[in-house]
């Protein structure tokens, strides 16, 4: 009987993705739990495995085909004669390993990759629902170089992480079919890889460069050179003489790397360069010197980043309230109790812990800002899940701290910590940026006195802090300097009426200037 195997069940915010590589082929055994085939979501790439031990007999999700939660993938048949019968008709394999061994030291170069083993088609990952495409990064390995199975091939950029294109085997890569700086979707062909070819493939490449530069899908010939289309991105960014710069790659092909080491080196500059200049003086008399001007592809976080932000605004009815809050009484309990929390927690007491408890607390008490709208029903979330948004290089990500109400304010700092160090490194999980229930953001670590913050869809509110700063306000009659905060909530007004999100508002207010309050749940 076959058995099934089917794709993961995605979080909420995923609503599909793609296969981005088959680990085995019809035909082929697996083993119970063996990794067959890979799912590219948004955010991470899914690893699905075998369900039971048998000979997969058939594939209905090709790479690079879209696929929704638990859609059916292929099926597991029983036994494997008909795998080692196809692995033999494909290999040619009528001996045991020692034969297989044989045949490769005898064989001519260009049959080394058959004799060494079959061919693969390496893959992008299965995106999820939300990611439509993603972009070649980078290739860290080239056409015949040898690489042990599990080694990165490639890194793929989306627009939340960065996923890794590992060796389905040990053995070479004979064909790049998507070169740096390429977009591709979900499990399309990056590269056709041979197992056992290093040695083969590589002499193979070195003894036709020209042929592997026509092959390549988008290489580009300069005079005598020939670049790869992330070396040809580089050099125009940097407005290189490309003369000057020595390829490493199969024929003299020139990489990525080559043309970093000349910009580092400063090998490559054109001489022609300041001649441009009177040029430039004389159809602008005002200006001086050089106006350089450098064009680089939107990074896909950054265009999802983008499209979202735009998405929100034109599907909800979104408002902004302010008020400000008086940070003394917090700033003060900081101030007497951070040397000891430090000790007694290995993490510093910082701002957002405070604002993580407030917001718990004010949202239990307003059950609408901690709602979601999904098409025309309303869902009541009877628990605080809070994404704490996170600046990186690549852009803005929400990791989501769970069940906050639980939480201490230890705990708070620790994972916000945590999240900050991983979204830097692009090591966060899709499961760690989904399903939240309300957001909070902090511009004041970058100097803003006041913004708008804009609404993360499905969430019906999101909490901007701001910097904090000494103003001149009234106190009993008298006028004191105190540290204030400018507080913003933006809300969907399809689902908060004006006056909860200015209660809210108002709660947080009261719980941050007295935080005794959050202690006695007042």
């Amino acid at each position: 009987m076959a058995t099934e195997i089917k794709a993961p069940t995605f979080p909420e915010s995923v609503a599909e993705g793609s296969v981005a590589a088959w680990h085995k082929k019809p035909g082929d055994s697996v083993e119970r739990d063996e990794l067959i085939v890979e799912i590219e979501t948004d955010k991470v790439v899914l690893e699905v495995v075998a369900p039971e031990a048998g000979t997969l007999s058939e594939v209905l999700a090709e790479e690079g085909d879209t696929v929704q939660s638990d859609q059916v993938l292929g099926r597991i048949g029983e036994g494997g004669a008909k795998g080692d019968e196809k692995k033999s008709e494909a290999k040619g394999e009528k001996g045991d390993a020692k034969a297989e061994q044989e045949s490769e030291a005898t064989a001519e170069p260009e049959s080394a990759p058959a004799a060494g083993g079959q061919t693969h088609e390496v893959k992008a990952p299965t995106f999820p629902e939300s990611i439509q495409e993603g972009t070649v990064a980078t290739w860290h390995k080239q056409v015949g170089e040898a690489v042990k199975r599990d080694e990165v091939l490639a890194d793929i950029e989306t627009d939340k992480v960065v996923l890794e294109v590992v060796a389905p085997a040990d053995g070479a890569l004979q064909e790049i079919r998507a070169e740096e700086g390429s977009q591709v979707e979900s499990e399309a062909v990056l590269a056709i890889f041979a197992e056992g070819a290093g040695g083969g493939a590589a002499t193979a490449a070195d003894e036709t460069p020209a042929a592997s530069a026509d092959t390549g899908a988008s290489d580009e010939k300069i005079g005598d050179k020939i670049l790869a289309p992330a070396a040809r991105k580089l050099v125009a960014e940097h407005d290189l003489d490309v003369s000057r710069i020595e390829g490493t790659g199969k024929g003299g092909r020139i990489l990525k790397e080559d043309v970093q080491r000349a910009v580092n080196e400063g090998s490559a500059k054109k001489a022609e360069k300041p001649a441009a200049a009177p040029k430039q003086a004389a159809a602008a008399p005002v200006v001086e010197g050089e106006r350089p001007e450098k064009r680089v592809p939107m990074s896909r976080l950054r265009q999802t980043i983008a499209k979202r932000l735009v998405q929100a605004q034109q599907t909800a009815a979104m408002l902004t309230t302010y008020n400000e809050v008086d940070m003394g009484a917090v700033m003060e309990l900081r101030a007497q109790y951070k040397d000891t929390f430090l000790k007694a927690h290995d993490v510093k007491l910082g701002f957002m812990g405070f604002f993580v408890k407030a917001a718990s607390e004010a949202l239990k008490r307003f059950p609408d800002v901690n709602a979601s709208i999904d098409g025309t029903d309303i869902v009541y979330h009877g628990y605080q899940d809070i994404g704490v948004a996170v600046s990186t290089d690549r852009g803005l990500v929400v990791p989501v701290l769970r069940d906050t109400d639980s939480m201490k304010i230890a705990d708070v700092e620790k994972g916000i910590v945590d999240f900050g160090k991983r979204a830097r490194d692009g090591k966060l999980g899709i499961d760690e940026m989904q399903g939240g229930t309300f957001t909070i953001t902090n511009g004041g670590i970058f100097g803003s006195l006041m913004s708008t913050p804009i609404l993360n869809p499905p969430q019906t509110a999101i909490l901007g802090m701001h910097k904090i700063q000494e103003r001149p306000m009234a106190v009993n009659g008298k006028v004191e300097i105190r540290p204030m905060m400018y507080l913003a909530l933006s809300y969907d007004h399809r689902m908060i009426d004006g006056k909860d999100a200015v209660q809210f508002l108002v709660t947080l207010k009261e719980l941050l200037e007295d935080p005794a309050r959050l202690l006695l749940d007042i």
